[in-house]
């Protein structure tokens, strides 16, 4: 009986994922605090929103290891081509591996069909990239441009490699605060600058809601033009719930 008691404990011992007091104390003894080796994670807010002519992106600036903070003004907004860039979520090292890579690679097939490169074949680039290392990498891309053929584009990359373009994609740890307003207050065909508004007060709700989201605002207007960038920073950040008086009884 005594045994079996041993069995079952070692058994159990095997599916116990979470590290007991005794583990913890040893760990940080040896190793430093949890934050020294956890993983460098973009955390984030990323956005892309379509409108006639072009496409708006924007994005937070904080990136994170575990509880700490290791950059508050990173930027998340990756130049793939020249009208054409991503934005990244996931593990830092990560998503620049795969924006390097998916850059030199559509640099090469521009020259080789003499043409300029479309927003399509980025973000195929990236899927494939993203799909067939599912089990390697954590990589949310959200690639978006404009190119001649097609005009504005917003395509969405989330874990595991899917694919799909859609009228406007959210990502990263602060999307799970936007959903219920960006469906409350998206409307098809909006203006430049109802899309401008739309990036700038989503982001700026999730860096209020979010912990893994913070720092600055920064926002990419990309069209036939080029590429149109804004900055955001401290009282030109919206605030929302700051700005409401509270009722008192």
């Amino acid at each position: 009986r005594t045994q079996q008691f041993k069995m079952a404990a070692t058994e159990l011992q095997a599916y116990r994922f979470f590290p007991s007091k005794s583990q913890k104390n040893e760990q940080v003894e040896t190793n430093g605090p949890e934050w020294t080796s956890e993983e460098v994670s973009t955390g984030t807010t990323t956005m892309a929103v379509e409108f006639d002519g072009g496409v708006v992106i924007g994005a937070d600036s904080r990136t994170s290891m575990g509880s700490y903070v290791a950059n508050r003004v990173t930027d998340k907004l990756t130049k793939i081509a020249d009208t054409i860039y991503c934005c990244r979520s996931g593990s830092a090292a990560d998503t620049q591996f795969i924006a390097d890579y998916v850059s030199y690679n559509l640099d090469l097939h521009s020259i080789n069909v003499g043409e300029r490169p479309r927003v399509k074949t980025a973000a195929s680039l990236f899927r494939k990239m993203c799909y067939y290392n599912r089990d390697y990498v954590v990589a949310g891309i959200i690639c978006a441009g404009w190119d001649p053929v097609v005009g504005g584009q917003v395509y969405s990359i989330p874990l595991g490699g899917m694919f799909v373009r859609q009228p406007f994609s959210i990502g990263g740890s602060g999307s799970t605060y936007l959903y219920g307003y960006c469906d409350a207050n998206f409307k098809e065909n909006m203006t430049r600058e109802e899309c401008e508004e739309f990036v700038k007060h989503s982001v700026s709700l999730a860096i209020g809601r979010d912990g893994s989201s913070g720092g600055v605002i920064r926002i990419a207007i990309i069209d036939e033009n080029g590429v149109e960038r804004k900055l955001f920073t401290g009282d030109d950040v919206p605030k929302f719930y700051d700005d409401i008086t509270p009722k008192i009884t």
